[in-house]
């Protein structure tokens, strides 16, 4: 049985029945806590699925973690800058118009939200590593342009099927 302390627990709520067909898990709520019953591999997907709905992934984004195996990792900004302009930080992580974090999202094929001072990522193992250090080179104070060139130069391979099972 896990607890975990929710804020965005209307998303939770509204979307209880898909999550526990879909988790294998029970879900129960009191006050702020969400409480999830179920096997002990289900109620770590649960939490993580939650957590990302916490943080403010839309539904069908967060379920991917249980469904295609991705992985949800949160970047703390303060943790990669002496900086004090964090506003100015966050705006350069998002662009002009959406287009820095959109950009990022087609070139490592991951998932962005931003929350605070924090960035949470949602893709498959082998893309993650390339979006968090993406992330923490713009965060750094890398130009976009460098970024998105190291990205299309540390493209993941995608492995080549010989249909042998």
């Amino acid at each position: 049985m896990k607890v975990i302390l929710s804020e965005k627990l209307p998303r939770i709520i509204k979307n209880k029945k898909r999550l526990e067909r879909i988790l294998n898990v029970k879900i129960r709520n009191r006050g702020k806590e969400v409480i999830i019953e179920g096997r002990s591999e289900d109620e770590y997907s649960a939490e993580k699925v939650i957590d990302a709905l916490n943080f403010g992934f839309p539904f069908s984004t967060a379920i991917l973690i249980k469904e295609e195996g991705f992985i949800f990792e949160i970047i703390n900004i303060k943790d990669h800058t002496k900086r004090k302009d964090l506003e100015r930080i966050r705006a350069r992580i998002i662009g002009t118009k959406g287009k820095t974090i959109q950009t990022l999202h087609q070139l490592t094929k991951c998932n962005f939200e931003l929350k605070d001072n924090y960035i949470g990522i949602i893709g498959d193992p082998e893309h993650l590593e390339n979006a968090q250090q993406a992330i923490i080179s713009i965060v750094k104070g890398s130009k976009q342009s460098n970024v998105y060139n190291l990205l299309e130069r540390h493209q993941v391979k995608e492995p080549i099927d010989l249909g042998l099972k």
